[in-house]
């Protein structure tokens, strides 16, 4: 039976459960769980972290823990009771996991492991804690640990604040909101700006000392220097260095690391400098021999400094290396760091040995105890530590120091007799009174013990020595009475037994007699002379002789006389214990002289304070004394020195004895009557403030006041202690005098900023300290009314002296902060005054950052839900007073800018977010009462509206972002919980007051609109919280955002026919609240919507407004980005509001306004799925088509049928951006086409719009024009720019201004002269479909035509595309596929290129226009686009395949032509037509024939330098003819057969016939023209086409052809027989040229840039499609080749794919047999150039070894089985046919060498007017770059070929296409090398397409195919073998026979003509 349990509530999960039992709960190790019942060893309940789910469990794999349970029953909340810290750190770190793993998926690695490391570490300090086995301190110390950890970790990954008190979460219910706020603040602070460290330490570590020729000990002294004050600031830190340079005791850190200390910030400047002097011990002279003398000296060696300022850059640990320097002359030592610094160069140079110092010095900040904890390794392995000269910047009590540093400055000696200078050595001993030598009392520095003896450095041959050296004399005080110091002085020789020979000495007692120690300063000493052997042991004999010249000792006058020679030292005592003051001496002994007591007290002002402070108990205890005995004659001296002594505790240098003072109060005063005069001095003087000549000392008095009355109450209480209590009475009348005399004198109003208010400021900024006295001998009720009536006598004029108002405050708020204040009960009494001092700063706004923490502290008092009666009343009399001027004060700052300082800006925010901590606070502890009584305060209806507005104003600033930072969530959701609370309070009055006749629209406005930005809050929007953090916010406050939500609803059904003051405004807000993935909110929020559109239909009969509101709405609510990472799903989710969404359809299908309802739903819809596409697009990184397709889109959406004019602008300029990063210069330049056309050439105004300023309508579309023609150049589209630069050209024209006009013109000439010279790529083309529902809408079940980029062939298309859509599987077919796919819940993708249709143009059927300009017009302004699909209809003949060989062709047909707005754009319309085999043979030969046409005319006219294309294209035809190629078309379609089941084809079959007659003839002609110009090595090869010619006529049936052989050659200008049928042929001369009428064939296609979408791509051109439809049968590849193969491949082919129309066996597809495959393996191409298909898979079997031959030469493929073996072998050399046919073929023209991968050839195309072919006009010689030089066809050895068909061997080495690839740019051009000139003849061939018409027409102006693609610019140096040979009579081409073609073929279907779209008529733009 289940029992519901009693204590087993709470517990963790120690072992798995998957849950596999009926009712069982899945459990993982950690999770927690919640008890609810149990039975028999099992537990029913559920997991914290879903608690929704409930199930049962194993009680054995729960570890209980302790739990207290709140609200027991059906809705029980457990809390564990473990400690908080542990808690937190548990939930922290099972969030931490999530967010973990997510920065491994981002690839954030230096944060993943950082965190990491962090988790690892919190999990060990939890564990410790845990084990509960820690100190408290040790506690403590890891709370600390783990709390920083966790909010590094929390701002790192951008998680909440955490409010904390020591070390643990506050609820922010528990406390008050002020307190809050200031937690946050702490901890935000602490996190933001780290306290500068007042203190700091410097680390020296010695290395070495870096020296080629040391060989001596050596003392290396560090000290700080002060080189602006010229003196030494530290002691020294002493080290010594062995015979190589490092330290003598590296095992000992103290001895070589040291720690200089206490230096202030004042001393980190760049003239502060490190110095370190350096003295060798060894011989006099560094290069004396070894022997020379056995005695030691210590002697100068070199000094190093370094500016302490470099080291505040980096405090780097790294070495330094120090230069050593040394002084030129020795006498110079004492100062040489002084010239190193001031750069003396003349004085010190390097050392002879370049020696060089290395140290290690870090600079360390914070006082000496962080520096311990935070490096504790240094401390304990050992530093020494170097004090600052002296005591520190603060000197701390108990601090015991007896320090006497002497400095051994110089001395003045005789030489003795000696012909040379003495080298003196000055040895110091410090002797007691006996005469004992005092053991290590001299201390050379901190890092070596201190000696009994000091030997000074000697300087040679000196009698005037400079040592400066410091010392050290840690003498205790019992040692120093008649202790003296003496220095021996010795001549040190410098011969062989090195002598040191004393000759004289002096000493210095160190106290005097009466008690005096020597005073600081510089003291000459005489110097006795001695004989060498004289006994000094003896101290008394010497110590009765003068020591000094000074003039402290009178008897020494005569002494002075006798002697010459001196000696200096400087002394510095730094002493606790003794005084050289002898003031201080004779006050501290005033008993002994009572006389002198009078002098001491005036003369105690004088001493200084370091005296003072060190004598600080017994001075008090001589004052006290001194009172005690004569109060009358010298109580107000003892009072004044009291007043002093006070005072000089205020200084921050001994502000650390006032806990010294005040133990001293405590534990030492015993003046029990001191009161008395006490009280009555400070009551004469506060009486006399007045009086100006006091007001000094009057103001001194004052500022002592805390210890003065501490003192009084002192006295007062040790009196009644020893009288039990007498004169109380007399006592509290005293006091109340005195304070009747203060509140007299804050009384007296003073005018401007006098003495008077100066003393004021003095009391009041001292006064609050006194309260704590007196409530130790006043009851809190007397004191807080002494207080009250002292500040309620303030004057309350705030225009009076402006800092008085300051201090005043200042006062209040320490008033506040008082224990007095703490009470309730003075509280009480207090809180009056305080508010209304509060009031009239805050209603002048003065003094705000006071006023606002004087507020916080008043609210930190008051907690929480105290109910307190005495609470109620203190809220009551706050409200009255305060909450209208705090609204008001909030209003000011907010709406004031920002301070620039990030200080100022700072403190700004601090200040507001007090303010509004303090408002919440109030506004949280009102109550109903509260809330009524204020409501009903206010007098009239007005005032009540003032106040609302007023509010609801400020609520709306609380919810701005920038209100708190971005990481104190609980801080905004405590705020959020009360403004709530208060609109739920308001909107009653609301309701009673402002409805019906009284109605305020602004009002309520302003409330709904508070409403929704209320519910928008990112703060509140808990879907984007963790689960953990969302059941915590929804436990403790409720989803806000609904409760504001019914409350919207409720407000909304309470207006009535008011509703409609607010159609449409509050239709965005509304919309806005719907937008939040909240089922409860949108359920309460859509009736509001159909109530809007039933009230707006009452009113107006339709709600255009309505729709137009929601419409603008939608997208300014996209583009502002709502939304984050579960965007997809929120704007999902909020189309069914629009769609069908049950609760709004039923309604208004119920209105009689139905049908508008359902379309205004039906238009938001498609609307919301551009928007949201849009969005979708948007978030990605880089620009792709995704972006711009969607943006088009959109584009079009609204102008087409939401007709918005400015949204449509808008994004016109948002496409124009994104093609301007993408640099589709092109695009850009269309996109903003469509504004321009918009406005017109006048000069109405128009209004700042997006970027641009105001200006009339013709400057702006000015600027447009010359924006585009500047896009249009940099994306060479220069014709369309020429047509831009005539339409301005003609406004600057009708303006007459010429000098723009000119401009114009020029830039329109360097328009043409780039259409000339600059090479353009063409592009190709690829359709795109994309299938599945997965794509987005504006893609779903699409195709589109895409314009490639440059280069990019299909491979790169089909890669970029499958980028954009990862997720999209690539179809393998290019059928259309089936409803399943579009069905679909996927993504498919099938991509093949396609062929150009260009528009029928006049440009392109004109001969003698240069290619360069005809390519432009082949690819731009396209509307249709083809690709071709062979197949086999009926009985497929395995012995000639071409019977049944059918193209499938289809044309697609856009909805804008391309280039447009995009490099994409959807297809309108497909056409699909069949080409029967008889068509398709025909179109393969036409095109044949038109190449070699081409060829040889460019033959004739030496346009081609290399006559490789020619030999090779002669070779693929007649070489395929031979072997059966024209041959398979004789069977196929001449047989009898044929004829007969087909008479259709009659005229067909004749215009078959009558090609093959001219291809023999054409052949006829090239092999005599090839005969001409062939170069001897390749005789044989020619020899053998001729050889075989003859075997192809025979073929045909030919004998001999008609002499039509002319002696000059003939061109072609129609360029084919199927054209000139119907006319004669004209040869054509550049005069005949001049005679045909120009007209600019540029025209503006202005229906280009209307589009929906399109995808880009680089196009392919139609020859990809020509290369295959006539090798269809299985002959074609069995042909035998010849030793040149060829094949139809076209340099502008896109990949063997669906790309091509090439028969399927060409490109192995499965529609022909298998073997047909074997051309894959005996082709062997490498991995790289074996073409690879989306479509046709690549076969991997071959069942037969099969030959092949380039077939759509224009001859049939035939099998010969009598040929050998070999001969059917395949030849070797690779085919040109190749996936990147139009590249390669040009890398190999490049290489020298024709290698093309061998690949089954590809059929023929048809012809169609996609496919316009001409020749290139060829020109007699070309042109070099170099300009008017004429390239000669002989090569020069020095001339350099950059690309060309160059073989370097006899027998040609590879084969050339036969197809139409000397047709392509890059072949024949770039074989040629040169650049065509002068007259330019072309030869054309008509062409025709297919389609559903059975009767072929003929093309009126077919356009022609550009041969070029670019001219090289450099000659290319060919061998002699294939030079071409200058020939001056080169044959004629017989002429095209003059046959006429059937109708029938004629009329073949073709698609009619394209009508130019209309476009709609651009709209003129209003005021934009």
């Amino acid at each position: 039976m289940w029992i519901p349990t009693e204590h087993e509530k709470y517990g963790v999960v120690i072992a798995g459960f998957r849950g596999t039992v009926p009712h069982g709960l899945s459990l993982e190790i950690g999770d927690t769980v919640q008890i609810l019942e149990k039975c028999d060893g099992w537990y029913r309940g559920f997991a914290l972290k879903n608690p929704n789910i409930k199930g049962i469990f194993p009680s054995n794999y729960i570890h209980l823990k302790n739990a207290c349970v709140k609200n027991k029953g059906q809705f029980e909340m457990v809390i564990p009771t473990e400690d908080s810290v542990i808690t937190e750190m548990t939930s922290t770190l099972r969030d931490w996991g999530t967010m973990w793993k997510q920065l491994y998926v981002r690839n954030e690695g230096d944060l993943f492991h950082r965190l990491w490391h962090i988790m690892n570490e919190i999990l060990d300090l939890r564990r410790q804690v845990l084990v509960g086995h820690l100190t408290h301190d040790r506690m403590k110390d890891v709370k600390r640990h783990i709390t920083a950890r966790l909010d590094w970790g929390n701002e790192q990954l951008g998680l909440d604040l955490v409010p904390r008190k020591e070390y643990a979460m506050v609820d922010p219910e528990e406390i008050s909101i002020t307190e809050l706020y200031r937690l946050m603040e702490h901890r935000h602070r602490k996190k933001d700006t780290p306290v500068p460290a007042s203190s700091h330490h410097l680390f020296v570590q010695m290395k070495s000392l870096m020296c080629s020729n040391l060989g001596e000990e050596l003392e290396v002294i560090f000290s700080l220097f002060d080189s602006k004050e010229n003196r030494p600031i530290s002691e020294r830190f002493f080290l010594r260095l062995n015979r190589n340079g490092l330290p003598k005791c590296p095992e000992k850190p103290e001895r070589h690391c040291s720690l200089f200390v206490d230096l202030g910030s004042s001393e980190l400047r760049k003239d502060i400098y490190i110095t370190v002097h350096i003295i060798r011990i060894g011989r006099m002279g560094a290069g004396e021999k070894k022997n020379a003398c056995n005695v030691q000296y210590r002697r100068p060696f070199g000094c190093a400094v370094l500016s302490i300022a470099d080291l505040l850059a980096g405090d780097s640990k790294d070495d330094l290396v120090l230069k050593v320097y040394m002084c030129n002359t020795e006498s110079d030592w004492y100062q040489i760091h002084e010239n190193i610094i001031k750069k003396l160069n003349a004085r010190y140079n390097l050392t002879g040995s370049n020696a060089g110092l290395a140290v290690s010095l870090q600079l360390l900040h914070g006082d000496i105890e962080q520096i311990r904890r935070e490096y504790t390794s240094m401390f304990t392995h050992g530093v020494s530590i170097t004090r600052k000269l002296g005591f520190s910047n603060i000197i701390m009590p108990g601090e015991m120091r007896n320090d006497l540093y002497i400095t051994v400055e110089r001395g003045e000696f005789e030489k003795g007799g000696k012909s040379v200078a003495r080298n003196v050595e000055v040895t110091m001993h410090v002797v007691d009174s006996s005469g004992q030598i005092l053991k290590d009392f001299i201390s050379f520095g901190s890092g070596e013990p201190p000696a009994s003896e000091y030997h000074s450095f000697v300087l040679y041959h000196n009698n005037g020595p400079r040592w400066a050296e410091l010392l050290k004399l840690p003498i205790p005080v019992d040692k120093f009475r008649g202790a003296h110091i003496r220095c021996e002085f010795r001549h040190c020789s410098t011969k062989e037994k090195g002598e040191k020979k004393l000759f004289g000495f002096s000493f210095v007692p160190l106290m005097q007699e009466n008690g005096r120690t020597l005073p600081d300063g510089t003291h000459e000493l005489i110097v006795h002379k001695c004989e060498e052997n004289t006994n000094l042991q003896d101290s008394s004999r010497y110590l009765k002789l003068p020591f000094s010249k000074g003039i402290f000792l009178g008897n020494n006058s005569q002494a002075v006389k006798t002697t010459k020679e001196s000696f200096w030292i400087t002394s510095f005592l730094c002493s606790t214990k003794l005084t050289q003051n002898g003031d201080m001496l004779d006050l501290l002994k005033w008993r002994t002289h009572p006389d002198k007591i009078a002098g001491c007290l005036s003369k105690l002002k004088e001493i200084d304070g370091s005296e003072i402070v060190k004598f600080l108990q017994d001075t008090l205890d001589t004052l006290f004394g001194i009172l005690d005995e004569n109060s009358q004659k010298y109580g107000s001296k003892v009072f004044d020195c009291l007043v002093h002594i006070i005072n000089l505790l205020q200084d921050s240098k001994f502000h650390h004895f006032k806990p010294v003072m005040d133990t001293y109060i405590e534990s030492h005063f015993a003046g029990a009557l001191a009161y008395r005069d006490l009280i009555k001095v400070l009551k004469w003087h506060i009486d006399r403030v007045t009086e100006v000549e006091l007001h000094e000392h009057i103001q001194e008095v004052l500022k002592a006041q805390e210890y003065i009355f501490k003192y009084i109450v002192q006295s007062r209480r040790l009196f009644s202690i020893a009288t039990g209590g007498q004169n109380e009475e007399e006592f509290r009348c005293c006091i109340q005098e005195l304070l009747m005399s203060v509140r007299f004198f804050l009384s007296q109003e003073s005018k401007g900023a006098n003495a008077l208010s100066q003393l004021q400021a003095v009391f009041l900024s001292s006064f609050p300290s006194v309260y704590s006295e007196l409530l130790k001998l006043f009851d809190v009720r007397e004191v807080a009314n002494l207080v009250h009536d002292a500040l309620g006598s303030l004057p309350t004029v705030m225009h009076g002296d402006e800092s008085l108002q300051a201090v005043k405050l200042q006062s209040i708020g320490k008033t506040v902060e008082s224990h007095l204040y703490t009470n309730p009960d003075s509280r009480y009494i207090l809180l009056p005054v305080v508010l209304h001092h509060l009031h009239m700063h805050l209603q002048e706004q003065k003094d705000l950052i006071m006023c606002a923490r004087i507020l916080s502290n008043i609210f930190c008092l008051i907690k929480k839900n105290s109910s307190e009666k005495s609470v109620l009343e203190e809220i009551d009399v706050i409200v009255n007073s305060l909450l209208d001027i705090l609204l008001r004060t909030i209003l000011e700052i907010t709406s004031r800018p920002q301070p620039s300082g990030s200080a100022m800006r700072l403190q700004f925010q601090d200040v507001t977010g007090e303010f509004v901590s303090c408002l919440l606070s109030l506004l949280r502890q009102m109550t109903d009462r509260h809330y009524q009584q204020l409501l009903d305060s206010f007098s009239t209806k007005e005032d009540l509206r003032d106040f609302l507005l007023q509010i609801f104003t400020v609520f709306r600033i609380l919810i701005r972002p920038e209100m708190f930072p971005k990481d104190w969530t609980v801080m905004r959701l405590v705020a959020n919980n009360v403004i709530i609370t208060t609109v739920l309070y308001l909107s009653d009055a609301l309701r009673k007051n402002f409805l019906n006749e009284n109605f305020d629209y602004k009002i309520w406005d302003s409330y709904f609109f508070l409403a929704v930005i209320f519910i928008n809050q990112l703060c509140l929007q808990l879907e984007m919280f963790t689960p953990s953090k969302k059941k915590k916010v929804l436990e403790k406050y409720g989803d806000m955002r609904v409760t504001m939500g019914c409350e919207i609803f409720s407000m909304w059904q309470n207006l009535g026919e008011h509703k409609l003051h607010f159609i449409p405004a509050l239709i965005g807000p509304f919309l806005e609240v719907t937008l939040i993935p909240q089922p409860d909110l949108r359920n309460v929020m859509i009736p509001i919507f159909h109530d809007m559109m039933d009230w707006e239909q009452r009113r107006s009969g339709n709600f255009k407004q309505v729709e137009a509101k929601l419409i603008d709405k939608l997208d300014s609510l996209m583009s502002e980005g709502k939304g984050d990472e579960t965007y997809r799903e929120l704007f999902n989710s909020i189309i069914p509001l629009f769609g069908p969404y049950p609760s709004l359809l039923k309604k208004i299908e119920r209105e009689t306004w139905r049908e508008s309802g359902v379309s205004l739903i039906a238009t938001v819809t498609r609307l919301m799925e551009r928007l949201l596409d849009y969005r979708d697009c948007m978030k990605m990184g880089e620009v792709d088509g995704k972006k711009i397709g969607c943006t088009v889109s959109l584009l079009n959406f609204y102008k087409t049928e939401l007709n918005k004019e400015e949204m449509y602008i808008r994004y016109i300029h948002k496409l124009y951006d994104l093609h301007l990063k993408a640099q589709n210069f092109t695009e850009a330049a269309y996109t903003l086409l469509l504004y321009d056309e918009l406005l017109e050439w006048s000069d109405r105004p128009l209004r700042e719009f997006l970027n641009y300023p105001m200006q009339t309508e013709w400057q702006r579309k000015e600027y447009l024009h010359l924006t585009i023609i500047q896009n249009f150049d940099r994306g060479k589209c220069w014709e369309n720019g020429i047509i831009l630069c005539r339409k301005i050209a003609e406004q600057y024209e009708s303006y007459y201004d010429y000098r723009n006009l000119s401009k114009m013109r020029m830039m329109e000439a360097s328009l043409y002269d780039k259409i000339m010279d600059q090479q353009r790529l063409e592009p190709e083309f690829f359709r795109v479909g994309f299938y599945g529902k997965k794509f987005p809408f504006f893609l779903r079940n699409k195709e589109f035509v895409c314009r490639g980029h440059d280069y990019e062939r299909l491979e790169a298309f089909q890669q970029r595309m499958l980028n954009e859509f990862p997720h999209a599987i690539a179809m393998q077919h290019a059928n259309q596929p089936d409803e399943t796919i579009f069905q679909a819940e996927a993504q498919y993708l099938q991509i093949y290129a396609v062929t150009p249709i260009p528009e029928n143009q006049e440009v392109l059927q004109r001969d003698g226009i240069p290619d360069n300009i005809k390519s432009f017009y082949k690819v731009n302004h396209i509307w249709r686009f083809r690709y071709d699909r062979p197949f086999h209809k009926g009985t497929k003949d395995k012995e000639n395949e071409f019977k049944s060989l059918w193209v499938e062709r289809t044309t697609l047909i856009l909805v804008q032509s391309l280039p447009g707005i995009s490099r994409w754009f959807e297809v309108e319309k497909r056409e699909v037509v069949e080409m029967s085999p008889l068509e398709n043979a025909i179109e393969v030969l036409e095109n044949k024939n038109l190449q070699l046409r081409t060829l040889i005319s460019q033959c004739q006219t030496r346009q081609m330098q290399n006559i490789n294309p020619l030999t090779m294209c002669l070779n693929g035809v007649i070489d395929a003819a031979v072997n059966g190629g024209v041959a398979r078309y004789q069977e196929a379609f001449f047989i009898k057969e044929y004829v007969l089941n087909h008479p259709e084809d009659g005229e067909k079959i004749t215009r078959l016939r009558e090609l093959m007659l001219e291809q023999a003839q054409i052949l006829e002609f090239g092999l005599a023209v090839h005969e001409k110009f062939v170069p001897q090595d390749m005789r044989p090869l020619h020899k053998k086409l001729v050889d075989q010619f003859f075997v192809m006529k025979s073929s045909l049936g030919i004998q001999e052809f008609s002499a039509c052989v002319q002696a000059s050659p003939i061109h072609f200008p129609n360029g084919s027989p199927r054209v000139c049928r119907n006319s004669i042929p004209v040869s054509m001369s550049p005069d005949g040229a001049r005679v045909i009428p120009r007209r600019s064939p540029l025209s503006y296609p202005a229906v280009n840039r209307y589009s929906s979408s399109s995808l880009s791509s680089q196009a392919s051109a139609e020859v990809s499609n020509i290369t295959g439809q006539s090798e269809s049968s299985d002959e074609v590849f069995n042909m035998q080749p010849s030793p040149s193969t060829s094949s139809l491949s076209s340099t502008h082919s896109a990949s063997p794919n669906v790309t091509s129309s090439a028969p399927s066996s060409a490109r192995a597809s499965p529609l022909l047999s298998d073997k047909h495959k074997h051309s894959r393996d005996n082709s062997c191409l490498s991995p790289r150039e074996r073409p690879c298909s989306a479509i046709y898979p690549t076969p991997s079997e071959t069942s037969q070894r099969m030959l092949f031959n380039h077939v759509g030469d224009g001859a049939l493929p035939r099998s010969d089985s009598n040929l050998p073996g070999p001969d059917k072998a395949v030849n070797t050399t690779p085919s040109s046919w190749s996936l990147d046919s139009g590249k390669e073929a040009r890398n190999t023209s490049e290489s020298g060498k024709l290698i093309s991968p061998p690949v089954p050839p590809r059929p023929a195309q048809t012809a169609s007017p996609a496919r316009h072919i001409a020749t290139v006009s060829p020109s007699p010689a070309g042109r070099s770059p170099m300009k008017g030089s004429v390239q000669s066809f002989t090569p020069s050895p020095v001339e350099y070929h950059s690309s060309g068909l160059i073989s370097n061997s006899p027998v040609l080495s590879g084969s050339y296409s036969s197809g139409i690839s000397s047709l392509s740019r890059c072949s024949t051009s770039e074989t040629s090398g040169f650049e065509s000139q002068g007259s330019e003849q072309a030869v054309t061939v008509p062409s025709y397409s297919v389609s559903e018409e059975p009767v072929r027409k003929e093309s009126k102006t077919p356009p022609p195919y550009s041969v070029y693609e670019r001219t090289l610019k450099r000659p290319v140096p060919l061998p002699h073998s294939l030079s071409i040979p200058p020939a001056t009579d080169p044959p004629a081409l017989p002429p095209k026979p003059q046959l006429v073609r059937p109708n029938n073929l004629e009329n073949s279907s073709r698609r009619t003509e394209q009508v130019p779209r209309p476009r709609p008529l651009p709209r003129k733009v209003s005021q934009l």
